[in-house]
């Protein structure tokens, strides 16, 4: 039976981004007050100006975190867990409401399309207090896939 070999596959902003759009679990790594890392798994998508969005809540700790330090690291991942992966790093913003609604209805709509009652939603988001995270990505690496070394290939 041949082996899975291991990829790494280099790409340009867009292709990233293309690459993360239909992929919405990631795991979003941010700074502790002493440096160290803070993960969450969380769920996000990529809004009209290439940036990954995250709805969460203001008392997270990623958005103290994020609010303090603004460096972001995410692993995006694809749901099979075996599938293809890259890490994104970038700078993140908060947005609080109400500047926050309409990026929330945005974030809604890349990950799931259309709501059945936008007013509804808007008065869930507002009544949950509701914020945002804006990751601008400034490096990543390849689109990487796991397995053997290819020198392993024949083996």
């Amino acid at each position: 039976m041949p082996r899975t070999i291991a990829t790494t596959t280099p790409v340009d902003r867009d292709a990233l981004l293309d690459f993360v759009r239909p992929r919405h679990h990631l795991v979003l790594l941010t700074r502790r007050a002493d440096g160290s890392p803070q993960a969450s798994p969380v769920t996000a998508g990529v809004d009209g100006e290439g940036r990954i969005v995250v709805s969460t809540y203001p008392e997270r700790a990623k958005v103290r975190n994020v609010r303090r330090d603004p460096r972001v690291s995410a692993l995006v991942l694809s749901d099979d867990f075996g599938g293809a992966w890259v890490q994104v790093d970038g700078e993140a913003e908060v947005l609080d409401l109400p500047g926050a609604l309409e990026p929330l209805v945005e974030y809604f709509r890349v990950i799931s399309g259309e709501h059945p009652d936008w007013d509804e939603y808007r008065a869930a988001m507002t009544a949950q207090g509701k914020c945002l995270l804006r990751i601008t990505p400034t490096r990543w690496g390849p689109v990487a896939t796991g397995g053997f070394p290819s020198r392993l290939a024949d083996g």
